[in-house]
């Protein structure tokens, strides 16, 4: 999706929603299994990682409509955000290989 935005911004939107894609494919493959049997970590990971998707989401969306120093601020944020959902990933996945 193309947006009107500042270059810098674009840029950063376009990153963010490559991004949002490749998390999205991960807690994809999560749900198919869902469908199966799920291990414990497996729900875990899908109940832990799909409301910090929804929020980078929600960043993201945010960030078309702003300037600025709120545009700084938003970057800043989906950078944190981005940052602790794949923390959160890969803890997961050490517990999982733990298990």
């Amino acid at each position: 999706m193309n947006i009107d935005l500042n270059p810098a911004r674009q840029e950063v939107y376009d990153q963010v929603e490559s991004w949002i894609k490749t998390a999205q494919a991960k807690l994809k493959t999560l749900e198919g299994q869902a469908e199966g049997k799920m291990t414990k970590v497996e729900v875990e990971a899908y109940e832990t990682l799909l409301p910090k998707l929804e929020a980078i989401q929600q960043k993201q969306q945010q960030l078309k409509n702003s300037s600025g120093k709120q545009g700084k601020q938003l970057k800043s944020d989906l950078e944190r955000l981005i940052a602790d959902f794949e923390k959160s990933v890969k803890e997961i996945e050490s517990e999982a290989k733990a298990s």
